[in-house]
């Protein structure tokens, strides 16, 4: 028994250990925080905002995604642990190259992303580019379609909650300019959480997660949502993606849209429901592991 028990801490030790923190500097020279830790699968988590970071997913759900992947945590260009770009390039072109060159600098012939938010149109984006780089994806909450998500569900959802009515037809204002305005009266009244949280303190766990980075990054989340590549439509594209695809959404997630799940074409196509919003990190883990698991089990992953 003695015996066992050094060898479980052994094992346990290599696996702790195993975890580093490097910086990857792109060919434009932006130094890129990344970590790597765990077993398996390589899998790079893809976070969203634009310019979330990866830290509280590592936090909140970091010990389960190693048992099963050995994870890439990369805190995109101007976000985060990472510089920022000396000429502003956030253009999709850009981050997905990043992508293709911490995946080359890690010495993976491919991996699995897992996006959230709006790391879903950083994930079409890559699979557009280099279509070989991902052998599958996990899409949590994601949005492939902003002008559809804004449109149909967030300004929407958030004039509803605000006492006002909105419609996009005939809106003369660009969509990052009212998405900002009627987030503002949110906070405003504190109610952004019903956008997609069951709790009022489930986004402010999120910040206060962040919080713990000093000089945090912010960016990228300057820039991002005025480039026009960001609101393209991706889902024409997804029939032409074969990889296995896991998508899982809120019916309570207001800022992707309940709905938006409809009209995705991938041909090997996993769908998982959850009765929940925008941040099942918190609020909705036991079902996200679950589908997780489901998804690795019915792909060999």
């Amino acid at each position: 028994m003695k015996n066992i028990l050094i060898l479980f801490a052994l094992v346990t030790f290599n696996l702790k250990v195993s975890a580093q923190e490097k910086i990857i500097t792109t060919s434009d020279g932006v130094d890129l925080y990344v970590k790597v830790a765990g077993q398996g699968t390589p899998l790079l988590y893809i976070h969203g905002g634009p310019g979330s970071g990866s830290y509280w997913f590592e936090k909140l759900v970091g010990s389960f995604m190693e048992q099963n992947f050995t994870v890439v945590y990369l805190d995109q260009r101007g976000v985060g642990r990472s510089t920022s770009a000396s000429n502003q390039d956030y253009s999709l072109d850009r981050l997905t190259l990043d992508f293709e060159e911490v995946r080359k600098a890690l010495g993976f012939e491919n991996w699995l992303t897992l996006g959230h938010s709006f790391g879903g149109i950083l994930q079409m984006g890559y699979a557009e580019k280099f279509p070989a780089a991902q052998k599958g994806m996990i899409m949590l909450n994601c949005t492939i379609n902003l002008p559809e998500s804004a449109c149909e569900s967030w300004i929407p959802k958030a004039a509803e909650f605000v006492g006002e009515e909105y419609t996009c037809e005939g809106d003369t204002v660009a969509m990052p300019q009212r998405m900002g305005e009627f987030g503002g009266k949110l906070r405003e009244k504190d109610i952004f959480w019903k956008m997609g949280s069951r709790n009022p303190g489930t986004f402010a766990r999120l910040d206060e997660i962040s919080a713990e980075i000093e000089n945090f990054n912010y960016d990228y989340s300057r820039y991002a949502l005025n480039y026009s590549e960001y609101w393209e439509n991706f889902k024409p594209f997804a029939s032409d993606m074969k990889m296995p695809v896991l998508y899982f959404y809120g019916t309570t997630d207001f800022m992707v849209g309940p709905d938006h799940y409809q009209g995705l074409q991938f041909p090997n196509l996993m769908l998982w429901e959850n009765k929940g919003g925008h941040v099942p990190f918190i609020e909705d883990k036991e079902d996200l592991k679950k589908a997780i698991l489901a998804y690795t089990k019915k792909y060999n992953f």
